[in-house]
C-alpha cells in the first residue's frame, strides 16, 4: 500500500509539474493534473492540501531535483577566483544537466517572470545560501569599501551570465548553429564566465588560460 501511495504521488508531482509549466498555476485545474497522472480527483487533496500547496511542492521538486548542494567548504587560503569557479561550475551544470526533464525549466521560467508564494520558498530552501556564498567570495575579490547594492548588481551580473546558456538556448542556435552551439559544454562555459567576470573586476587573465577548482581536483573542498 505505501509503494502505491508513493507512485501516486510521485505521479500527480510529474504531471503537475508539466501541466502547471504548460498552462500556469491558475489556468492548471486539478482536473488537468489528475487526468494526466492517472489518478482520482480527490487524490490531490490527500497528498497535497490543494492546489495551491501542490503547485509550492512542484516548483520546489522542480528547483532542488537534479542535484542541489550547499556550498562547500574550501580549504584556509583558497584563492577566490577558484571558489568562483566552482560557483558557476556548480551553477552551470545543474541548469544544462540532459537529464532533467525539460518541463523543470519551463516551469522556474514561469514563476520568475509570475512570481507567486512558492518563489518565497524556493529562495529560502535552495536560493540564498548559495547567494550568499557568492557574495562572500565577491567581498574578497572587490575593492574594499563598495556598497553592498554595487557587490549585488556584481552578483546578478554572474548568475544572469549563466542563466542565459539555458533560458536563450534556441536563439543562440539559430544565431550561431547547433554545430558550434553544441561545443558550449559546461567546462568551456565556466571557463568563459570566471574569465570574462573576473576581468571585469580587473582580475584579467589571458585568453585561454583555465582556473584550476575543486570540481578538477576534489581534495581542494571537504564535502
Amino acid at each position: 500500500m505505501a509503494n502505491a501511495t508513493d507512485d501516486t504521488r510521485t505521479r500527480l508531482l510529474e504531471a503537475a509539474g508539466e501541466v502547471f509549466a504548460e498552462k500556469g498555476f491558475r489556468a492548471a485545474t486539478v482536473r488537468d493534473i489528475c487526468g494526466r497522472a492517472d489518478a482520482n480527483l480527490a487524490a490531490v487533496n490527500y497528498h497535497f492540501g490543494d492546489k495551491l500547496k501542490l503547485y509550492v511542492e512542484v516548483v520546489q521538486h522542480a528547483q532542488g531535483d537534479g542535484g542541489h548542494h550547499p556550498p562547500p567548504e574550501f580549504p584556509p587560503g583558497t584563492p577566490p577566483e577558484v571558489k568562483l569557479r566552482e560557483y558557476v561550475h556548480q551553477m552551470l551544470s545543474r541548469l544544462l544537466d540532459p537529464r532533467r526533464p525539460a518541463w523543470h525549466a519551463q516551469l522556474m521560467t514561469r514563476e520568475m517572470t509570475e512570481p507567486t508564494e512558492a518563489c518565497v520558498a524556493v529562495v529560502e530552501k535552495f536560493i540564498r545560501g548559495n547567494f550568499q556564498w557568492l557574495d562572500a567570495v565577491l567581498c574578497e575579490l572587490l575593492p574594499e569599501g563598495i556598497s553592498a547594492a554595487d557587490r549585488h548588481l556584481v552578483a546578478f551580473s554572474i548568475v544572469g551570465q549563466c542563466l542565459h546558456f539555458k533560458i536563450h538556448r534556441p536563439i543562440a542556435v539559430l544565431l550561431v548553429g547547433e554545430e558550434e552551439y553544441e561545443t558550449f559544454d559546461v567546462a568551456r562555459l565556466t571557463d568563459h564566465i570566471v574569465r570574462f567576470s573576473l576581468a571585469a573586476l580587473g582580475h584579467e587573465r589571458p585568453l585561454g588560460e583555465t582556473i584550476d577548482s575543486p570540481s578538477r581536483s576534489s581534495a581542494a573542498v571537504r564535502p
